[in-house]
C-alpha cells in the first residue's frame, strides 16, 4: 500500500478516539492522500490554500489552544519555504506541531528541482528541539505514529508518498531513540535512513558474497539521534559508510560524522547527493544519476577496505 494511504487509514482511526487531532494541509490533500479525512471530520481538517507560511502560523496558533495540528505540503515548502515559522512560532513557543514534508529528496521525480528537497534535514536539524523522523516502510510508520503524536513539541516527518519494499513486519516496535540494526556485520558500518534502506541490504547481500560482513543500520531518526548505536557498531567494525536521499551537507553524513568525532573517530565513505541542486527524472533515473545504489554502497566500502590494508 501507498505511504500516504496508510497514513490516511492509522490517522483515521487515531482521530476518532483523540478530538485534539487536526490537519492543516496547503491545497495538497489528494496529494498527501488526505480526501477521505475531509469527507469524515469536515470541523477538524483545514485548507489554507497556497499559503504554508499561514499554515505554519494557524497550527502554532491551534496547538497554544491545546490541539496537535499535522501539516502537509512537500518538503522544500514544509521547510525551506516555513523555516523562520518553524523556528520560531512553533519551536522557540513550543508548540506541539507535526510537520509532515511529502517526497523527500529524488523522490520528487517529476517535479523537478523545484519541489527536490536535498538539504531539508539540514535546514531543520540546527533548530532547538525539534524531531527529525523518516519512515523506511509501512510497518514502521505506522508503528511509529502513535509516538509521533504522544511526543511533545515539533516533529518533522520526511514521508515518502508512494509504495516501499517491507522491511520490517507487523511485529515491529518503535522508538525514537533506538535506531534499528537490520543486519549483523563485523567488518563494516552501514547507517541508512530512508529510502536507502533498501539499497544499504542489498548492498550488504552483494558484499556478504566476497566474504565481507556489513552491518546495516536504519537510523530513522536523525535528531535526537542514537548515538550509543553508532558508536557500538563502528567500535566493532573500526570504518562506516552513510546512505542517504539527502544533500551529505548537513543530513546523515553530518550527523554520524558529529558522533564519531567525539566519540570514536574512524574512516568514513557518504552515499547521497553531493552539493547539488535536483532535477526532473523517474527515481531510477535519478539514483543512478546521483550515486545512491546498492554498487556505489558497495565501492564505498572497499574503498575503506583497501584504505585500511
Amino acid at each position: 500500500m501507498e505511504m500516504r494511504k496508510v497514513l490516511a487509514l492509522e490517522l483515521q482511526k487515531i482521530m476518532q478516539i483523540n478530538k485534539y487531532i487536526i490537519i492543516i494541509n496547503a491545497d495538497l490533500a489528494r496529494a498527501a492522500g488526505l480526501s477521505d479525512l475531509y469527507e469524515i471530520f469536515p470541523e477538524r481538517c483545514f485548507n489554507v490554500g497556497v499559503a504554508e507560511q499561514n499554515m505554519a502560523g494557524v497550527a502554532a496558533g491551534f496547538s497554544s489552544y491545546g490541539f496537535i495540528p499535522f501539516i502537509f505540503t512537500f518538503t522544500p515548502f514544509a521547510t525551506r519555504r516555513i523555516c523562520d515559522q518553524i523556528a520560531i512560532s512553533i519551536c522557540y513557543a513550543k508548540q506541539n506541531v507535526k510537520i509532515f514534508g511529502l517526497d523527500p529528496g529524488i523522490a520528487a521525480e517529476n517535479n523537478g528541482g523545484t519541489h527536490m528537497s536535498v538539504e531539508d534535514v539540514g535546514v531543520l536539524r540546527s533548530i532547538p528541539k525539534i524531531t527529525i523522523f523518516e519512515p523506511c516502510d509501512e510497518f514502521q510508520l505506522k508503528s511509529a505514529l502513535p509516538e509521533v503524536i504522544s511526543r511533545d513539541g515539533a516533529v518533522y516527518v520526511r514521508l515518502f508518498r508512494k509504495e516501499c519494499v517491507s522491511i520490517f513486519d507487523e511485529n515491529y516496535k518503535f522508538s525514537f531513540l533506538k535506531a534499528d540494526k537490520l543486519r549483523e556485520g563485523a567488518d563494516v558500518s552501514v547507517f541508512c535512513t530512508g529510502l536507502m534502506v533498501e539499497e544499504s541490504i542489498l548492498a550488504a547481500e552483494e558484499l556478504a558474497k566476497s566474504g565481507i560482513s556489513a552491518e546495516v543500520i536504519n537510523i530513522h531518526t536523525v535528531k535526537p539521534i542514537d548515538k550509543e548505536s553508532i558508536i557500538a557498531s563502528v567500535r566493532k567494525t573500526g570504518r562506516a559508510v552513510t546512505a542517504e536521499n539527502h544533500n551529505i551537507i548537513g543530513g546523515l553524513y553530518s550527523a554520524v560524522s558529529e558522533v564519531l568525532s567525539l566519540n570514536c573517530p574512524a574512516p568514513m565513505r557518504s552515499v547521497g547527493i553531493n552539493d547539488e541542486f535536483g532535477q526532473v527524472g523517474r527515481i531510477q533515473f535519478l539514483k543512478s544519476y546521483y550515486g545512491m545504489t546498492k554498487n556505489v554502497i558497495v565501492n564505498k566500502v572497499m574503498e575503506l577496505l583497501n584504505e585500511k590494508k
